[in-house]
């Protein structure tokens, strides 16, 4: 008998090739249906995401979305390069109402607390309030700025409108008559976001200068300067309670790139800060409390991710990459387990927190 090198050479090429093959795309099945649970958790979430995830149609023309609010607990309304602020329900995905009457893109949307109603911003230099259950015809117009509106913030009942632009000036209007009753204006303040505090005369509002600035509506003027950051800052977002806000930075590479805790009462200092994100962080929420055993919250930056953090820690808990979408530009709470994002590539994005097994975020339609 010939030794088995031998045997191995006599043998036709291809039938030792299809033998070789045979026992590979065994052990190939028994490595897919035993190891699975093995896996890394980025494989297993790829999986689940390719299973359950659903392509509603799409709220925009565009897939340009620059700005996306939760109008309640199903309905949420964007604006984006199309022009047009959109109410779309985010449960069903279907378009609810489309709402035409800028000129230029739609750059900031607020909605009005328990209301049908809510204001859209544009690079038409207009600010727009409309109802969902009025006219597609804007409900009243808001002129005054000289250039691009990039700030819009409702005030607690819901009477007075303050907004901001790059013309570094604020005006806060009448709702009602729709004329600004104050203006105030401070060179080299180009305001990027504003946000009101709840049940306080006060607004928040980030500034391309790197500086937060705590105006008091009751005259407009400034009541406290945070102390400068190193890049600029691009948003805020004020906790429901009033105590704390978050403010985001812009930055490249990892540099900058952060979201910072305030506190807004008594010290008004820096309480913790969220470092992993590589470019630009342009937006922020406070997670509902029922999510979690500690307080949490969320960012979303340029570099295509989300991230979930401890709030008290500055630790980390998950991350989700939305590859593909260019950068990610707004960020809202949808309900209680739900997230809604906006995008640059992607038009809109429904993400779900889940907390079994550990804090996870699941992108589960896009629109």
């Amino acid at each position: 008998m010939l030794p088995l090198s031998c045997q191995l050479k006599q043998a036709p090429p291809q039938k030792v090739l299809c033998r070789c093959w045979a026992v590979m795309g065994k052990l190939q099945s028994k490595l897919k249906h035993s190891t699975s649970k093995y896996r890394p958790d980025a494989v297993i979430e790829e999986r689940i995401q390719t299973k359950t995830f659903q392509d509603y149609s799409p709220a925009h023309l565009d897939t340009t979305v620059f700005a996306v609010a939760a109008l309640n607990s199903e309905l949420c309304v964007s604006g984006g390069k199309d022009k047009t602020v959109v109410a779309y329900n985010w449960k069903t995905g279907k378009v609810v109402k489309r709402f035409k009457g800028h000129e230029r893109e739609v750059t900031k949307v607020a909605c009005i607390h328990k209301s049908s109603q809510f204001f859209s911003a544009s690079r038409d230099r207009m600010v727009m309030m409309w109802d969902l259950h009025g006219s597609s015809q804007p409900r009243q117009q808001f002129s005054g700025h000289a250039m691009v509106v990039t700030g819009l913030a409702v005030s607690p009942d819901s009477t007075q409108l303050c907004t901001g632009s790059r013309d570094n000036t604020l005006l806060l209007w009448d709702v009602e008559t729709g004329r600004y009753v104050e203006k105030a204006t401070v060179s080299r303040n180009l305001v990027t976001h504003l946000c009101w505090v709840p049940r306080e005369p006060y607004i928040l509002q980030t500034s391309e200068d790197k500086t937060i600035r705590l105006w008091d509506s009751r005259g407009l003027h400034v009541a406290h300067l945070f102390p400068a950051k190193q890049h600029i800052q691009t948003y805020c977002e004020v906790s429901d309670d009033g105590q704390q806000f978050i403010s985001c930075s812009s930055g490249f590479g990892g540099e900058g790139c952060e979201a910072t805790l305030w506190d807004l009462r008594q010290t008004r200092n820096r309480i913790c800060e969220y470092m992993g994100h590589f470019q630009t962080v342009a937006s922020s929420v406070f997670l509902p409390r029922a999510l979690a055993l500690v307080p949490v919250i969320a960012t979303s930056s340029h570099d295509c991710k989300v991230k979930i953090w401890n709030q008290n820690t500055g630790a980390c808990l998950f991350t989700l990459s939305l590859d593909g979408s260019g950068p990610l530009t707004s960020l809202a709470v949808g309900d209680t387990a739900s997230l809604l994002c906006a995008s640059f590539s992607r038009g809109l994005h429904l993400l779900r927190v889940d907390h079994r097994g550990g804090l996870q975020l699941q992108e589960v339609a896009s629109f």
